[in-house]
This record gives C-alpha cells, sequence and structure tokens, in this order.
C-alpha cells in the first residue's frame, strides 16, 4: 500500500513540474490569438488524463486485488483447518433383500429301531454307513423264554376251548330238565285247577320249574364267560407269536444305518434296548429360525439356496416345505422347515448349512452403512453432511441388520451424506470437509 502512494505522489510532482514549465514558456513567448488550441497543449491536456488514469488505477484496483487477494487467502486457510471426514451418500433400499440363516441338515425319515423280544443278539447283518432296503434283515434276537412262553399259551387255549364245550354241554342237559319241569309243571297247574291235586303240591313243580329256568341262564352265561377266557387265549398267543416275529429284526423302510448299538450276543430289553437307526438320505430337511421382521415373507413354496462351507462354489436348490404358523414368544423367530434333494448322496445329515432367502423388502426406504450409525441415549442416529459442510445429527428409525449394512425405515431420503465413523470433532452444527469414501485413494473394499 505505501509503494502504490508512493508512486502516485510521484506522479503528482511530475505533472507539477510539467505545469511550471508550461508557465514559464507563455511568459518568455506569448503564443499568438489563434483560433483554436495549440497541438502542444493538447499533447499536455492528453498526458495529464492519461496521468490521472494511471494513479486513479494505482490508488483504487490494486487495493482491492490486494484485499480479494488477502480474503482469498484466508478462506483457503480455514477451509484447510476444517476436519476432514469420510463421507458416504444414503442409498435406496431395492425391493427384495437376501436373507441368510444358518441352519442344520436332518434327514426327512429317522426312525429309531428297538428290540420288541428280549433275549441276545444271535447274529447281526448290518452296521453304520450300510444302505438297506425296505424289509432286509439286520439281527436276530434269541429268546428261549419266550418260546416257552407261547406253548404255555397254547396250553391255555387248549383248556378254555375245553371249558367252552363242557359248558355247552351242561348248556344241553339244563335246558332238557327245564323242558321237563316245564311240562310238569304244566301237568299240575291243570291238576289243581280241577280240584284233584292240593294248591301246595301245584307250588312246588311251579318252584321246580322256575328253578330250572334260572339254571338255563346261568348256563348261557357260563357258556360266554368260557368263550371269553378263549378270545383272551387266543389273543395273548398272538401276542407272544408276534413277539417271536421281532426275533429277527428288519428295516422299516430303505435308508442307511446311522447307528449301531449293539453287537452278537449282547443281552437286549423289550422296548427298551435300541439296536439301531435308520434314515432316509434321498430327501433332507433343514430348520431355520426366521425373525420376526420377515416371517410375513417366508411361506411355503418360496425357493432357498443352501450353501455349506465344505462344499465350496456349489449350492443346492431346495424350498420352504412348511411353517410353525406362530412365533416362538422367547425368540420371537418363526420355525420354519426347507427341504432339499439329495439323489447324489453328497449331503449328510447333521451337516451346517447357511440357507439363502430372497425375500421381499417391507417399509426399508434406505440402505446406510454400520459404520455410520451413532447410538446415543435418546436413539440411534447418524450425521448428515450438508451441501455447506454443515453436520446435522438426524435420529433414524432401524430396520434390519445386515452387518456391514442397516435398514432405515424412516428419517433419511437418497443422495444424503454421512459421515463415516464420526469423531468427537464432528459435533452438530460444526462445518466440516467431506471426502466421499469412492474419492478415497488406496481404498480397499470392505469384506
Amino acid at each position: 500500500m505505501n509503494q502504490v502512494n508512493d508512486g502516485a505522489d510521484q506522479l503528482r510532482a511530475e505533472i507539477d513540474e510539467l505545469k511550471r514549465q508550461l508557465a514559464e514558456a507563455r511568459k518568455q513567448d506569448p503564443p499568438p490569438r489563434r483560433s483554436g488550441p495549440r497541438a502542444g497543449t493538447l499533447v499536455l491536456l492528453a498526458l495529464l488524463i492519461l496521468a490521472l488514469v494511471v494513479a486513479g488505477f494505482f490508488a483504487g484496483y490494486l487495493p482491492r486485488q490486494k484485499r480479494e487477494n488477502i480474503l482469498a487467502a484466508e478462506t483457503k486457510a480455514e477451509v484447510s483447518s476444517l476436519p476432514v471426514v469420510t463421507a458416504v451418500k444414503v442409498k435406496s433400499a431395492p425391493p427384495q433383500s437376501e436373507l441368510s440363516l444358518p441352519g442344520n441338515i436332518q434327514a426327512v425319515t429317522e426312525a429309531p429301531i428297538l428290540a420288541r423280544a428280549t433275549g441276545y443278539i444271535r447274529r447281526r447283518l448290518a452296521d453304520i454307513g450300510d444302505r438297506v432296503n425296505a424289509g432286509q434283515l439286520l439281527a436276530e434276537i434269541e429268546a428261549p423264554e419266550l418260546d416257552q412262553q407261547i406253548r404255555q399259551a397254547a396250553a391255555t387255549l387248549e383248556q378254555t376251548n375245553a371249558a367252552v364245550l363242557q359248558a355247552e354241554a351242561a348248556l344241553k342237559q339244563g335246558r332238557s330238565t327245564e323242558n321237563l319241569a316245564r311240562v310238569t309243571a304244566q301237568r299240575w297247574s291243570n291238576l289243581t285247577a280241577r280240584g284233584a291235586v292240593s294248591r301246595q303240591e301245584n307250588d312246588t313243580y311251579q318252584a321246580q320249574y322256575a328253578a330250572q329256568q334260572a339254571n338255563v341262564e346261568a348256563l348261557e352265561k357260563a357258556i360266554g364267560a368260557a368263550k371269553s377266557n378263549t378270545l383272551a387265549a387266543e389273543a395273548n398267543l398272538a401276542r407272544l407269536r408276534q413277539l417271536k416275529t421281532y426275533q429277527t429284526v428288519k428295516a422299516p423302510f430303505a435308508g442307511v444305518i446311522t447307528l449301531r448299538n449293539v453287537d452278537t450276543g449282547a443281552l437286549v430289553n423289550e422296548g427298551n434296548t435300541l439296536l439301531f437307526r435308520v434314515a432316509q438320505m434321498g430327501q433332507l430337511r433343514v430348520y431355520v429360525n426366521v425373525p420376526q421382521a420377515d416371517s410375513a415373507s417366508v411361506k411355503p413354496g418360496l425357493p432357498a439356496k443352501l450353501a455349506f462351507a465344505d462344499i465350496p462354489g456349489r449350492t443346492y436348490n431346495g424350498a420352504v416345505t412348511r411353517t410353525a404358523n406362530a412365533l416362538d414368544p422367547t425368540t420371537r423367530t418363526l420355525l420354519t422347515e426347507v427341504q432339499v434333494a439329495n439323489s447324489d448322496g453328497s449331503l449328510l445329515p447333521g451337516m451346517y448349512a447357511q440357507v439363502n432367502f430372497s425375500v421381499q423388502r417391507r417399509g426399508a426406504t434406505a440402505i446406510i452403512p454400520g459404520d455410520t450409525l451413532v447410538v446415543r441415549a435418546d436413539g440411534p442416529q447418524v450425521a448428515v453432511v450438508d451441501s455447506d459442510g454443515g453436520v446435522h445429527f438426524t435420529k433414524i428409525q432401524l430396520g434390519r441388520d445386515f452387518g456391514t449394512e442397516i435398514e432405515v425405515l424412516s428419517g433419511l431420503t437418497e443422495g444424503q451424506m454421512l459421515a463415516v465413523n464420526p469423531s468427537d470433532d464432528v459435533r452438530e452444527g460444526v462445518k466440516v470437509k467431506p471426502v466421499l469414501s469412492e474419492e478415497r485413494p488406496n481404498k480397499r473394499k470392505r469384506s
């Protein structure tokens, strides 16, 4: 500024010197009168005007330019001093989302085979891992006590049959006696009506007839009881003979022996000893617990894809077969069954599976990275960076958590910038310098 003032003062001094020299020249040689201005005067005026313009330039433009440079430098310094934050833009939620849930493979049909007869294992014909057909012999049980029980039951049945025959013979005899008593009572009744015999004698024969009727009824009931005993003896014999068939242990259906619990010579007890476990392998199922937020989208028939860590690069197609139609009050999840074909036998019961569904997204409007979320006492928030770099903390309503990303049901719109991992310097209303994460050099993809 001092240099500009010195230049202006020097220019004024030169102009004053020119005016003085011009005045002295006029005094020594007065100019003749002419109708127009002299050429020297015009040149002098032009120089004077040019000098004034130059002085005005140095006096006005240069100070203004200097002030602007100073303001620009201050602004640049202020911008460079703002905290730099990594920012990301809010994305709109797609109409569908991927739901991945863990589960364990199980056989659709699996049955434990228990001993139905008490005895010793005489032969074992199957072992774990064997593929068996329906009705295939797996083991034989030796039970001599059962054979004795069968013979005893057969003898009891013969006794009851004999008792039935004896009761039928007694019934025939009783009916004959009843007929004789009936005829005798009728004759004495006629004689009494004629007055040939006394009433006391007639009453005696009438009582004998009634007694024979009661005896016949008792014999009929005895036959019924004898027949009931026969039926009971027959049922007992049939039961024992059925138990006899259980001495040969057979596979109930085609499958794989997944458990063998006995060996030859082992003592087994009826209904208590587990011999084998058989499972069908052609069709398997997996149970998964679907969260409440997705339970309305998971219905029978929904496709599913199963992935296994030990079978990389391959997925298996399955489908939802049924759901519990009720949420577990403890976990707020819906028990869902997914079945998958296993024609090649590459899947085994007990394997850990990752079941993936493509479900319809409901209610979500935006997706944000998980590291932009700020959880405070008054609820979840995010630091929104506006176009001027100002920070404003906004409350949001969260949806599902996908690990690296989170659904936002309300509070944000697509395109807004959010501060990633905001530090303590990022407060409400402060100015920051946002840098989009995709603009940062050497950016690494998040797994």
